[in-house]
């Protein structure tokens, strides 16, 4: 998916709109649906879009506007290291979707994940704060609110404790991953059925309405 400039004037939920529409997620960005897959290579391994991931993944799409990082799967694995070091607050599944997210890019794009993470350290996240006033904000506003090109362009050193932070988040990570592969292993099955069973309503669906 073509990364997409969000101009500074728009409001949140203007460029919000504009990202769903972009990335083909839907009106309300699949908050409603009741499975979301995960792509196990070219299977899809579906998992229940509990109230828990829904909560999460509304700042986590406010993020993907103003952070810039793409919903690919190398830049899913940025902005899940970016969250993890500006911080997921309460937002238990955040953490858990991340850590996993975490894993993954440092197998696959350590260099970008690891960048991400201390970028991260050196911004704000959305968590926590009262989402529908967010959507009122104006992009630009909320990205130097967010301190986000600041942590984007310092060549500082990262800090002992920012590394520290990632060396455990790393472990962490590991943890999750393994966990998270193991489970998709398990249930991949199931993916196999649903997909085979979406396509047949679907196909159900397109000749009745022929």
């Amino acid at each position: 998916m073509a990364l997409v400039h969000y101009d500074e004037g728009l409001t949140m939920r203007e460029a919000r709109a504009l990202y769903f529409e972009v990335n083909r997620f839907g009106a309300d960005g699949g908050y409603g649906d009741a499975w979301v897959d995960f792509k196990l290579g070219p299977l899809p391994v579906p998992f229940p879009n509990t109230p828990a991931r829904v909560r999460a993944v509304r700042y986590h799409d406010l993020h993907h506007v103003l952070t810039g990082y793409d919903t690919n799967a190398i830049g899913e694995f940025e902005i899940a290291a970016w969250e993890l070091g500006a911080g997921c607050k309460g937002f238990v599944a955040a953490w858990q979707l991340n850590l996993g997210g975490l894993f993954a890019g440092l197998l696959s794009a350590p260099r970008r994940t690891v960048r991400a993470f201390f970028r991260g350290r050196r911004s704000e996240s959305l968590y926590g704060r009262p989402f529908e006033e967010l959507l009122d904000r104006e992009v630009g506003e909320l990205r130097r609110e967010m301190r986000v090109d600041e942590g984007s362009s310092s060549g500082s050193s990262p800090a002992a404790l920012d590394v520290l932070w990632l060396a455990l988040a790393s472990l962490a990570g590991l943890v999750v991953g393994v966990l998270g592969f193991a489970t998709a292993l398990v249930v991949a099955p199931i993916g196999i059925v649903n997909l085979a069973l979406r396509r047949h309503r679907a196909r159900s669906a397109a000749e009745a309405g022929a």
